[in-house]
C-alpha cells in the first residue's frame, strides 16, 4: 500500500510539471534587487474558487520567500494575478470520406470526428507592479492542463509546480 502512495504521488508530480509552460516579460532597465519586499493588490480578482487562490498564494508566498522575498504592509511592489481557463482545440480526428466519379463528374462528402476529450487549460497571469516608479516591471504568463475534479492535494501539487516555473526565471539575469 505504502508503495503504491509513493509511486502515484510520484507519478502525479512528474504529470504535473512537465505540463507547465511559461513566458516571461520584463523591463530591461529595472533594478531587481531594489525590491524586497512586495504585497498583493486589495482588489484582485484572480479568476478561480477561493480555495484555490489561497492554495496559488501559498505557494507563491513560499516561494517568493525561497528567494529572500518578504511580505510587507509597506511593500517594495504589488502583485497582481489573473488567470483564465479556455479548451484546447480538438486535435484528434477520424476522418471519413466518400466517393465517386466518372464520366466527367465526380462528387464527395468527408465527416471528421474528434475522438477524445478536449482539454481544458489554465492559464494564469503573474504581474509585479511598482506604482511608485515604473509600472509594470516583470510579468509571467504560465499554461498548464486544468483538472476540475483534482483533488485537493493534487491542486496544491499543481500550484507548486507552477509557482515553481514561473519564479524560476525571476530575478533575469540573476547574478545569485
Amino acid at each position: 500500500m505504502k508503495k503504491i502512495l509513493i509511486i502515484s504521488s510520484i507519478c502525479l508530480f512528474v504529470l504535473s510539471c512537465a505540463s507547465v509552460r511559461v513566458n516571461y516579460d520584463y523591463e530591461k532597465t529595472t533594478d531587481f534587487n531594489a525590491y524586497t519586499t512586495y504585497n498583493y493588490y486589495g482588489t484582485m480578482d484572480m479568476g478561480m474558487s477561493e480555495l484555490d487562490s489561497a492554495r496559488l498564494l501559498d505557494a507563491l508566498d513560499l516561494g517568493l520567500q525561497a528567494k529572500g522575498l518578504s511580505l510587507s504592509d509597506a511593500p517594495d511592489f504589488l502583485i497582481n494575478i489573473k488567470s483564465s481557463e479556455f479548451q484546447e482545440s480538438q486535435r484528434n480526428n477520424v476522418g471519413v470520406g466518400v466517393g465517386g466519379g466518372g464520366g466527367s463528374v465526380g462528387g464527395g462528402i468527408s465527416i471528421g470526428i474528434p475522438v477524445g476529450q478536449a482539454k481544458i487549460n489554465r492559464e494564469i497571469v503573474f504581474e509585479f507592479v511598482d506604482e511608485n516608479k515604473s509600472g509594470l516591471f516583470w510579468q509571467a504568463i504560465s499554461e498548464s492542463a486544468y483538472h476540475p475534479n483534482a483533488t485537493p492535494q493534487a491542486r496544491e501539487t499543481q500550484f507548486k509546480a507552477i509557482v515553481a516555473k514561473v519564479l524560476a526565471a525571476y530575478p533575469p539575469n540573476s547574478k545569485k
